[in-house]
């Protein structure tokens, strides 16, 4: 969970992450919040990482992705800029490293 930046529809936060992944993983889904101090965070929306989207790009990706909807009576509207890259393995498990860069 990244910290939380208030009061702006144009967020930065230049924070990375780095994820394990399984042999069998078919997607990783990161999950856009609206925070809010009196209430449950709303999921604004998400966007998954694919094993394919990896495939196509074995060098990594970095760039906007539109959010899709989590709740399908909500409408969406937004993306996300993300930086992707698969290193090496470590014990046989392949590592994403996941930099969440902004979003608008």
């Amino acid at each position: 969970r990244t910290a939380t930046v208030w009061k702006t529809l144009s967020p930065f936060w230049g924070e990375e992450y780095e994820v394990h992944l399984q042999p069998t993983f078919h997607s990783v889904s990161i999950y856009v919040m609206d925070e809010d101090a009196l209430s449950r965070d709303d999921v604004i929306g998400k966007v998954c990482i694919t094993r394919d989207m990896l495939a196509e790009h074995p060098k990594g990706y970095s760039g906007w992705m539109s959010l899709s909807e989590v709740d399908p009576d909500e409408e969406v509207q937004g993306e996300i800029h993300l930086r992707v890259e698969v290193q090496g393995s470590q014990g046989g498990r392949r590592l994403l490293c996941c930099t969440v860069l902004e979003a608008r």
